[in-house]
């Protein structure tokens, strides 16, 4: 399951260099992944007023080439396995070239937030992956 969405390259967001700062990417996977979510009609903010939260504990993240300052860049979120208790993401990132920019990979854990402990993914969650 892909989907993908669309962003520009701030100034704010770069680096001496003009290229997009290293650190930002952790944010922009974000971007994708809660629509990824949200193109399933999945809320990331409902999930954690139910109960749930979704915290990263692990990134990777290769930077084959740089953005740029004002670079329209495309990115492509992926889920990369049947989810459990776990479930991972798969990013790749192309400039208006269509060159591949960067890959990554987040795994993130259901967690119960009164328990504070993870939780196995939810009923309704699942459900919405049914026929992928």
């Amino acid at each position: 399951m892909t989907h993908t969405i669309q962003f520009r390259i701030r100034y704010s967001e770069t680096d001496q260099m003009s290229y997009a700062y290293h650190g930002n990417y952790a944010q922009y996977f974000e971007m994708g992944r809660i629509e990824w979510l949200r193109n399933l009609n999945i809320s990331y903010k409902k999930m954690e007023d139910d109960g749930i939260m979704l915290p990263v504990i692990n990134l990777n993240i290769n930077y084959l080439k740089p953005a740029k300052y004002d670079d329209l860049l495309t990115l492509r979120t992926t889920l990369l396995s049947k989810p459990s208790a776990r479930i991972v993401f798969g990013y790749k990132i192309f400039n208006q070239e269509d060159v591949l920019l960067t890959t990554g990979e987040s795994t993130l854990v259901f967690i119960d937030i009164k328990k504070n402990k993870p939780c196995r993914i939810p009923a309704f969650f699942l459900q919405k992956l049914t026929g992928f």
